[in-house]
């Protein structure tokens, strides 16, 4: 059973602690405590160069000592802190660089709330468990035989086929019902490529619907999106050796993720609100009276220091639009404004918790957005590799990894 070491304070006062043991339980893991003697709390504390006021952080820091000098064994970390507590982040983000320094463990970080549930920890956890039970999967440079891959978005549904590494086929659809939708993308796919489903030698599924279009297509591979989206996307934008940084703005979350050698070791995903993700990309336009594919070309245009943009909100983010709008600003500038509040509040909350290699590949539907990478230049100074078909990153990602289960491969 996969051991992840849990590094955490604040989780035994609520039911957090019950919600991240079922959700590790539910993708075959065991949640594990470093033990620590009494007599190296305070000199791990010392060592640390930071002594907090609460114990329980204390703790954390000994127990990640534990790991980093080997006296405990575990196969991944979890490090957890309460959203509401300034001096619990900052020991959070110290903790997740040391283990990365000074360990090979893959590591998550995350800001509970008293209400997080099983549910949204299950892709996380899942996560580390695929990382620890398929690197040599996850570091396959080469897709072989005839695969697909079908990601089940929030906002789209894809499908890919590769043959020999090489794609032969795409297609994609908004989402609406899950199986009609997947139906649509996989017969176009198979026409473009001139196979029919039978001649499939395996299947990989990924996104919100991958366990029901799983069943359905009876898949070799059913993943979470973080490891198929940053295979996908290190294989499309040619970057398999080396270190990279992937950001994925999706329609309902976003993912920030540290890959080496094409294995992802720390990734962020989430946000305080919709504001900062592809759905605001939408409104927006909505609100311009123009096309998704027009905004990015309009943001290029103008020039957002122009129009005040402060609201972390999805609706309070609109209605600065709206005010702007009033004042006489154009909708150049209000596009651009818009994109740059989205790339800003990624900088803000997914990017301080990794740490960013270069290059920076952003991938995602919302990378055809060129205002969008444009904002994420200005705001990270480096621009961003957008990788040909880099909305298909999920479907990419399943149809590689499904070929590894192709015996004699």
């Amino acid at each position: 059973m996969i051991k992840i070491a849990q590094l955490s304070c604040g989780t035994d006062y609520s039911a957090v602690q019950t919600e991240i043991e079922k959700a590790a339980e539910a993708v075959g893991a065991k949640m594990v405590y470093p033990d620590v003697d009494m007599e190296k709390i305070n000199s791990a504390v010392e060592r640390f160069g930071f002594n907090p006021v609460s114990p329980q952080l204390k703790l954390m820091i000994a127990r990640a000592y534990s790991l980093a000098e080997k006296r405990y064994d575990a196969d991944a970390v979890f490090i957890s802190t309460c959203f509401r507590c300034a001096e619990a982040a900052l020991v959070r983000t110290e903790l997740r660089k040391f283990i990365q320094n000074n360990t090979k463990l893959p590591v998550v970080t995350y800001s509970f709330t008293e209400r997080t549930k099983a549910g949204q920890l299950l892709t996380r956890m899942e996560a580390l468990v695929t990382i620890v039970e398929r690197k040599e999967l996850l570091a396959r440079e080469r897709q072989v035989g005839l695969t697909m891959g079908i990601d089940s978005g929030s906002s789209t549904t894809k499908a890919m086929v590769l043959r020999d590494n090489k794609i032969i086929g795409k297609a994609w659809t908004p989402t609406a019902d899950i199986f009609s939708s997947a139906e649509t993308v996989v017969k176009e796919a198979l026409e473009q490529a001139g196979y029919k489903l039978t001649d499939m030698e395996a299947i990989g599924t990924t996104g919100y619907g991958r366990f029901t279009l799983g069943k359905r297509y009876n898949a070799k591979l059913v993943q979470e999106e973080l490891t198929t989206n940053s295979k996908g996307a290190v294989w499309l934008a040619d970057r398999q050796k080396g270190e990279a940084t992937i950001i994925d703005i999706g329609g309902m979350d976003n993912k920030a993720i540290t890959v080496r050698d094409g294995i992802p070791d720390n990734f962020t995903m989430g946000g305080i609100c919709a504001g900062a993700s592809g759905r605001f990309m939408e409104m927006t336009a909505k609100r311009l009276r123009v096309e998704i594919t027009e905004l990015g070309a309009l943001a290029d245009k103008g020039d957002h220091t122009k129009v005040p943009m402060n609201s972390y909100c999805s609706i309070f983010g609109i209605q600065d639009l709206v005010t702007s709008l009033a004042a006489g600003s154009t909708i150049e500038d209000v596009a651009a404004a818009a994109c740059h509040s989205v790339a800003e509040q990624i900088y803000e909350q997914q990017l301080q918790e990794i740490d960013v290699r270069l290059p920076v590949i952003q991938v995602g539907g919302t990378s055809l957005i060129s205002g969008l990478v444009t904002a994420m230049e200005h705001t990270l100074g480096t621009r961003p590799i957008v990788p040909p078909n880099s909305q298909y990153i999920g479907a990419a990602g399943a149809a590689l990894l499904s070929s590894g289960f192709l015996e004699g491969r």
